[in-house]
């Protein structure tokens, strides 16, 4: 189980995506050389968060992931605002995730075949394929998203090598001048947009055999893969331009979005850069399959509890989310499909404003998760203060300066400017009002409901491990 998870995680932060996309707005927009630093420090944060994670997830075992920190942490009223963050932000990201699919699997297959279908034909393939699969189960699509993660993890290998080899790496990008240049802000919060997906661990806790010991596990290696792996392959994008001209180079690459397909024909030659596109399409399914499955998850797990329609909670025989599955991706096809019908090309507009969206309310939601953590343990007079408070309690401050960061470059983080676009974070004052009145509601009007929010998270309780 420790493998599946790993593999969930990292499928859903799918590294070769992250790096043609995400790494390369990094440099453009942010800090540029400097990107590698950015890495590192949201490395820290992360891992200083993950190690109340850690602890609370040994005393925790729920489907629910931050929702249920959230709700043992800072009480049912906050949980339904998470509950509700959490919906709308995984929600968007898949259906940000359907766009980019369908969009580069257009892009991909009329450059090599000549074959020019519309995008939305084939997010449409995507879902589909995604959809049957999931349906086998966790052990199933933990091969499946395992595989996908190997290929697109060694063509990132591979050219990260030919640089070395030939070029060397600079040592410039640990230059603080460097790190801390031009809008280092907004190279944070792209750096932080990589890790998106590391709470995978906690929502599928429940159908793990050995959750106590395996999530933890699969939390510190996930955040420190991702880490280690995303700073040495920017390093290598770095080195092979130059770290004082990073920045210029990536702007002039970014109207195609092409900086790390040029690289490649350059080190690895057309052939691995024919290979290396392919693969993207790969990595980009493996990332719509696991945040599907998150946001899967989390629908089943707030329709046990009755916030949500109690048929949605229905399974397979093999434990897997049934109607929640059908209801996540209904939903998320549903939003591409309106861009289709207007004409919006995705890659303008689907896929940053919805991914931009995702990533700022599941940035929101890790705060609260931190917030609940120390709490928790506060409450419990807990004396490792350490792992309970130190550790989690820097995470927490890291984590809000990124979302401060995120709020004030919502624009950039979004690619775009447009009014509807910028207004979109209002979207968490309504699920703050929207949770906090449910709450009032469910006391006055459906108590019993609102009881078994905890009789919910307290059946799949375990006993408390101090080791």
């Amino acid at each position: 189980m420790f493998l599946q998870s790993l593999f969930l995680v990292l499928a859903a932060v799918a590294p070769l995506t992250g790096i043609i996309v995400v790494t390369a707005l990094g440099i453009a927009l942010g800090n540029g050389g400097g990107m590698v630093g950015s890495f590192l420090i949201v490395t820290v944060v992360l891992l200083l968060f993950a190690v109340g994670y850690a602890q609370m997830s040994k005393e925790l075992v729920n489907a629910g992931g931050f929702y249920a920190f959230v709700l043992k942490g800072l009480g049912r009223p906050l949980a339904l605002v998470a509950a509700l963050i959490a919906l709308i932000g995984y929600n968007f990201f898949v259906a940000g995730a359907v766009g980019t699919i369908g969009f580069f699997a257009q892009t991909i297959t009329t450059q090599l075949t000549g074959i020019d279908l519309h995008w939305f034909l084939w997010s449409v393939v995507a879902v589909v394929a995604a959809f049957l699969l999931s349906r086998q189960g966790i052990d199933f699509s933990a091969k499946v998203l395992g595989v996908a993660l190997v290929l697109e993890v060694s063509i990132l290998l591979v050219f990260d090598v030919a640089v070395l080899l030939r070029d060397g790496f600079t040592t410039e990008v640990f230059d603080p001048q460097i790190v801390f240049s031009g809008a280092v802000g907004i190279g944070l919060l792209f750096a932080a947009n990589a890790f998106i997906g590391v709470e995978a661990t906690g929502l599928f806790s429940e159908e793990a055999r050995n959750p106590i010991r395996t999530i933890p596990r699969a939390t510190f290696t996930a955040i420190g893969f991702i880490g280690a792996f995303a700073a040495v392959s920017t390093w290598a994008i770095i080195s092979a331009v130059g770290a004082t001209t990073a920045q210029t180079t990536a702007i002039s690459h970014l109207e195609a979005g092409d900086l790390v397909f040029a690289l490649s024909d350059r080190y690895l030659g057309s052939t691995l850069t024919t290979v290396m596109m392919l693969l993207l399409l790969v990595s980009l399914f493996a990332a719509l399959m696991a945040l599907h499955n998150s946001a899967t998850r989390y629908i089943y797990s707030l329709s046990r509890a009755r916030i949500l329609p109690p048929g949605l909670s229905r399974t397979r025989d093999n434990g897997t989310p049934q109607r929640a599955s059908v209801a996540q991706f209904t939903v998320g096809v549903g939003i591409a499909a309106l861009f289709a019908i207007f004409g919006l090309e995705p890659l303008t507009s689907l896929v940053p404003s919805m991914t931009g969206f995702g990533t700022l309310g599941i940035l929101v939601l890790q705060v609260l998760a931190a917030l609940a953590v120390v709490v928790h343990f506060r409450r419990a007079r807990d004396p490792r203060l350490g792992r309970t408070l130190i550790a989690p309690g820097l995470g927490f401050l890291g984590l809000v300066g990124i979302v401060t960061l995120a709020f004030i470059n919502f624009p950039v983080l979004a690619g775009s400017d447009a009014l509807v676009i910028t207004l979109l974070p209002w979207l968490l004052l309504v699920a703050l009002v929207g949770g906090l009145g449910y709450a009032a509601h469910l006391r006055a009007n459906r108590p019993e409901v609102y009881e078994a929010l905890n009789e919910d998270l307290e059946r799949v309780e375990v006993g408390r491990d101090r080791t």
